[in-house]
């Protein structure tokens, strides 16, 4: 696919005589992307930034960014030159972007007037992105909630739980019975927690007291999370 963009770039400059180039300053034929893998990193509500206008030499520059949280996923052209040269760039440039995840990309050669416009444009929309990440709460914050104690007839139960988002990533023993069974149950409570991500997990055979304590903390500190 990426042999056949210059052969239909130099027969669109063949056909087109030079002296009808001049700069477009209406709204390009979008140039679309397919999203960007996700990784780990790309958590958040996806949101659509618009990049400033660079009014170039050539023409004016403007780029559309989605963000899956600060993740570049797709880039399109608002406004872009009306040439040849610039066409055939853009597609370079919104690659180049997706692997750099940043502004820092280099110049395509024979468009470096419409790639300094890019990449003020695109820098604009990262900086736009940053600035409203950082404004409003992130859905995947960390959060730390302690359950409430449970005093059972074998000692104090509370449990501290950690999430991220709405996920159950670490549960800590803030009190438990001082006895080799409950010390046995803790990390099978924990593990079935973690996978379960609920308070709905079995019984520790030979530790139902505690179990039965460790699920009421949990669930306290479940409701407290909301």
């Amino acid at each position: 696919m990426k042999r056949a963009i210059p052969v239909v770039v130099l027969s669109i400059a063949g056909l087109v005589p030079v002296w009808l180039y001049e700069p477009s300053a209406a709204t390009s034929t979008v140039q679309t992307t397919t999203p960007a893998p996700s990784t780990s990193s790309s958590s958040g509500s996806s949101g659509v930034v618009t990049g400033s206008t660079v009014n170039t030499e050539k023409g004016p520059v403007q780029v559309q960014v989605t963000f899956a949280g600060t993740r570049i996923t797709a880039v399109k052209m608002l406004q872009q030159p009306n040439h040849p040269q610039t066409t055939a760039a853009v597609p370079k440039l919104v690659a180049e972007t997706l692997e750099a995840q940043s502004a820092d990309i280099d110049t395509v050669s024979g468009a470096t007037i419409t790639t300094e416009g890019y990449k003020e444009s695109l820098q604009a929309a990262i900086d736009e992105n940053a600035k409203t990440a950082s404004a409003s709460p992130s859905a995947s914050a960390s959060q730390t909630v302690d359950g409430s104690t449970v005093n059972t007839e074998k000692g104090p139960v509370q449990v501290q739980v950690t999430f991220e988002g709405d996920e159950i990533t670490a549960v800590n023993m803030l009190q438990q019975p001082n006895h080799p069974q409950t010390t046995a149950a803790v990390p099978k409570l924990v593990a079935e927690t973690l996978e379960a991500q609920s308070a709905d997990i079995d019984t520790v055979s030979g530790a139902t007291i505690t179990s039965d304590g460790y699920r009421e903390s949990l669930q306290a500190a479940l409701d407290a999370k909301g």
